[in-house]
């Protein structure tokens, strides 16, 4: 179900005609008030109907309901009001009249009230397409009289033929009467199942979809002509309530009101504000004690609870309730979630190893070796002085958790895992098609949006004035081809120039806006670090660049999550101008762009550390600077990875907890206590209305309208960006990401039970561009970790003095290895340090981190050999890395089949067995055929035996009878 927007009515150039413009792409901009109670018709008037779920004769069902604003007269009366009854039974029987779209009806004698051009408007449309509605077969009835001021209710229900024609239409597949027994495991396989079944059955909800089924019924697509294949025993639950509402959606989108020379469907008139909200009703309450039974309060207790946590998810019953669109979202997020618990427990050893080797790690045992007497050059020019290496012990020891050579090994199973993953939600994709009847479902072209339609209309309204002044006078015929040729109107690329244009810039401003702010992160670092560097005690000195680091990446986590909402509304935007022709491209083109914008704004910091922070610095002597006074960052003398572990972990933590959490659970409670105050302060002035039970279309109606499901998919795509891009810096990605998980599915069940409209059910056969990104996003991670590993980390660098600079075959002597040295003499005017004398000797010489010649040399601060032997072992890494892991991946995908081996076997049988019907119905019928006419030749010759008077009596019956055949 699409967002309402917002939109204004704007006076085209011929008198009479509003042409839509579009304001925001959010709910319709009404004041939504505390719902209240209809006017009491007797003891308890709403006994049969179910407190709005029914009509007011109890029998037939609420399937839709439309909500529209009126504005009541000065003498009290409402545009539809009908007369006033004493006797409340005329008056529920008026009620009950289905809404014939006509004229208003006005007590006798009195004057018309004053009303508005825009107000009378929205009335007349809406009394035709009611009116359109009924002739398509819609039941409808109107409830003005609700305590909501200026707030008038629709509600709709679609007849048993009315069902019937449009689930042949939209080809809905029905079980039929034939059962037939699901394939079942044999052997071994059988005992381990059911020992499995034992094991996992007090995680499993208590729902009867989730039972494992050996029969199964044939489905098939629905028709009229066929309907004796189907269970029609019980007509009433036939038809589920999701798929009454889906019939009913399609048709208020295909029914139009041609007011103002333009076609208006549901999408336009809410568009237009002619209607203000449509949603189906919820089954009904989901707590309280004397709550009727309903698939609401079964999805609360089982699914939307946090007791419930480590149960499985009822995707069968959220299919049923939400439909199949919002049962593969939270399938993949089960998927996804159960994925993670391997990838956990990898991570976690691979953790602790880190901790039970880092004693063990000599290069970090020799940093922290006071005897080696190591004096470093400054960080900064002037008021930085040397410094001693032992000082970033703690440094160094942490580097070593994140940085040995279990990560490498890390990398490449988290590469391989994410292969797996898409692997294995293709398989149980395909399995939930089979189970919910979608293996031959193929999606059809939707109907053009409300935007599209008004600006085709824009189009051909200014052509056809251009016309009308080029040719003022013209024959009749060439004014009716003139229509026909705007009515098949549509927006070239030539109209959509001028979005595509704004498009590109404004993305190339974003863009560049999050490089600046970056850019000016950067800039704080460093002048943060000098300022620490001169106020700070010799003892505080060591802890500078932590501080730094942990401030800056702090301020890096508050600018994306601003950053993020802000860039959701102007993707949102962007995609508006371009005016999509239908829904699906509408959300095609939004999810590119705002994954676009939030994947640059939340990785973006992490790519500086991780690939630019401390490669492009200079040595000392000559640096490189920034407005000539700032100097270029350094990585600490144990590497940049464990900068990137900190600010990777800072906001992904971060993001989940605030972004994806606090606000989903703290904007709705605020919002919740908010219509509660209001609610409060009526109930103070009608206490008694308010004590009475709501309706509910009125309750459902201060929920939150459904805003789509792209927010909830881009949070989990931005997640496991996190935890495959840059994994090797941070093996406890998989962990945070799975406990968040576990959190974000309850949370977004119980959003989606209590406290959101009820979504139009939308039948889908996959996640639809999601997969591809999440492909990329994989393909994406097995390079970028191939550079961690090579260029971020010291793997490469250890290996290298390992293999050919080592003397005994240790990793004693690295160090030394990693730095290069300076004489003090050579510092650039001006740039030396103000305190020479801060360690308490003189420094001649001091070491800094480069493969670089020393002073002595002829060729001195030279790149030395050594760095070119490195570089080339760092570029054969990648290449050897990245081309065996993606081998491997295309290996574990091309060994496992898309397909389960079972479902292809039970989608053959089925095929199997619906020709297996269909033939013995033909058979049927042909035996019924000729056993009639068997008869007819008997009765022919008994017609010609007897007199010619006799025959002529009887040739009526004859007739009758050579005809019947034909019938059958």
């Amino acid at each position: 179900m699409r967002v309402n927007k917002k939109y204004s009515c704007l006076p085209a150039e011929e008198k009479g005609i509003h042409i839509i413009n579009i304001r925001a792409i959010e709910d319709i901009g009404y004041d939504q008030h505390e719902s209240t109670l209809l006017n009491s018709l007797s003891k308890n008037p709403d006994a049969d109907c179910k407190y709005g779920l029914y009509f007011r004769d109890g029998k037939r069902k609420v399937d839709y309901i439309l909500v529209y604003h009126y504005k009541k007269s000065s003498a009290g009366r409402t545009l539809a009001r009908r007369p006033q009854q004493n006797d409340a039974s005329v008056r529920s029987s008026r009620q009950d009249q289905p809404l014939p779209g006509k004229g208003v009806q006005l007590e006798m004698g009195d004057p018309e009230p004053h009303m508005d051009y825009h107000e009378d408007d929205k009335r007349f449309r809406r009394e035709e397409y009611e009116g359109n509605l009924v002739e398509a077969g819609l039941e409808l009835e109107r409830d003005e009289d609700t305590k909501i001021h200026g707030i008038g209710f629709v509600k709709i229900h679609a007849p048993w033929n009315v069902l019937c024609r449009e689930a042949e239409f939209l080809k809905l597949k029905m079980p039929t009467k034939k059962m037939y027994q699901i394939n079942q495991t044999h052997g071994l396989l059988k005992k381990i199942n059911s020992v499995i079944q034992k094991i996992t059955e007090p995680i499993q909800p208590k729902v009867a979809e989730h039972k494992p089924q050996t029969v199964k019924r044939l489905s098939y697509p629905f028709s009229r002509e066929k309907q004796h294949l189907f269970d029609l025993s019980d007509k009433d639950s036939f038809f589920d309530s999701k798929t009454r509402s889906t019939i009913v959606y399609e048709i208020l989108k295909r029914t139009t009101c041609t007011k103002a020379k333009y076609s208006m469907g549901i999408t336009s008139l809410l568009a237009n504000g002619v209607y203000s909200a449509a949603y189906p009703l919820h089954d009904g309450d989901y707590e309280g004690e004397n709550v009727e039974p309903n698939d609401r309060k079964l999805l609360c207790e089982e699914w939307a609870s946090y007791g419930v946590f480590y149960k499985y998810q009822p995707i069968d019953l959220v299919r049923k309730y939400f439909g199949e669109k919002i049962g593969l979202y939270f399938a993949w997020l089960g998927v996804y979630t159960q994925m993670l618990i391997p990838a956990s427990i990898v991570g976690i050893i691979v953790f602790l190893y880190g901790c039970a080797t880092v004693d063990e790690n000599i290069p970090s045992m020799e940093m922290c070796d006071q005897r080696n007497n190591i004096t470093m050059c400054p960080l900064c020019d002037k008021t930085c002085s040397y410094w001693k290496m032992s000082s970033a012990c703690a440094t160094a020891r942490a580097s070593h958790l994140f940085d040995n050579p279990a990560t490498v090994f890390f990398s490449v199973f988290m590469a391989l895992w994410a292969a797996t993953f898409m692997e294995h939600w293709k398989r149980k994709q395909m399995r939930l098609n089979y189970r919910w009847d979608l293996t031959g479902f193929e999606e059809e072209e939707d109907h053009p949006r409300a935007e599209y339609e008004a600006k085709v209309l824009e189009k051909s309204l200014r052509k056809e004035h251009k016309h009308k002044e080029k040719h003022r006078y013209f024959p009749e015929e060439t004014a009716n081809k003139w229509r026909q040729r705007t009515d098949k109107e549509k927006l070239t690329w030539k109209d959509r120039f001028p979005a595509y244009l704004t498009n590109f810039v404004g993305i190339i401003f974003m863009v560049g806006l999050t490089f600046a702010i970056v850019f000016g992160v950067i800039i704080y670092r460093i002048s943060t670090a000098a300022a620490l560097a001169i106020s700070s005690t010799p003892s505080g000195r060591s802890s500078v660049r932590v501080t730094v680091t942990a401030t800056a990446v702090i301020i890096n986590l508050v600018v994306i999550i601003i950053l993020d909402e802000v860039y959701g509304c102007i993707a949102r935007w962007l995609t508006q101008i371009e005016v999509p022709k239908t829904d699906k491209n509408f959300e095609e083109r939004l999810i590119f762009k705002a994954f676009l914008l939030k994947f640059v704004n939340a990785y973006t910091p992490i790519f500086y550390v991780a690939f630019f922070k401390g490669r492009f610095v200079g040595r000392p002597g000559d640096y490189v600077y920034i407005f000539h006074s700032f100097r270029m960052e350094e990585c600490a003398p144990g590497g940049c990875l464990m900068e990137l572990c900190i600010q990777l972990s800072i906001i992904m933590l971060g993001k989940q907890l605030i972004q994806n959490n606090l606000f989903e659970i703290g904007i709705p409670k605020m919002k919740k206590f908010i219509r509660y105050l209001k609610l409060k302060r009526r109930r103070s002035l009608d206490h008694e209305e308010h004590m009475k039970k709501k309706q509910r279309y009125e309750v459902d109606y201060n929920l939150e309208p459904f805003a789509g499901l792209t927010p909830e998919y881009m949070e989990m795509i931005i997640q496991f960006g996190f935890v495959t891009l840059f994994v090797a810096s941070f093996p406890l990605a998989p962990l945070f990401a799975l406990l968040n998980n576990i959190i974000e599915i309850r949370l977004d069940a119980k959003k989606f039970v209590t406290e959101l409209r009820r979504p139009v059910a939308v039948r889908a056969k996959d996640i639809g561009i999601w997969y591809n990104i999440l492909r990329g996003i994989g393909k994406l991670a097995v390079i970028i970790n191939a550079f961690v590993i090579s260029f971020t980390s010291d793997f490469i660098p250890r290996l290298v003095y390992l293999y050919m600079y080592s003397e005994n075959g240790t990793m004693h002597g690295f160090v030394n290895h990693t730095l290069s040295s300076f004489n003090v003499s050579d510092f650039q005017a001006g740039t030396a340090p103000n305190d020479p004398l801060d360690l308490g000797y003189e420094v001649q010489i001091c070491r800094y981190k480069d493969y670089r010649e020393p002073p002595w040399s002829e060729n001195k601060y030279d790149i030395s050999k050594d760095f070119w032997a490195v570089l080339a072992a760092r570029l054969a890494f990648v290449i050897v890395f990245q081309n065996l892991v993606m081998f491997m991946s295309e290996f574990v995908d091309w060994i496992i089949p898309d397909i389960p081996k079972d479902i292809s076997q039970q989608i053959h049988k089925e095929k199997v067995l619906m020709v297996e019907v269909f033939m013995r119905e033909e058979q049927g019928k042909l035996q019924m055929l000729e056993t009639w006419k068997d008869k007819d030749k008997r009765k022919g010759e008994n017609c010609n035996n007897h007199s010619p008077r006799l025959s002529r009596s009887r040739s009526g019956s004859l007739s009758s009878c050579h005809s019947y055949p034909l019938d059958v």
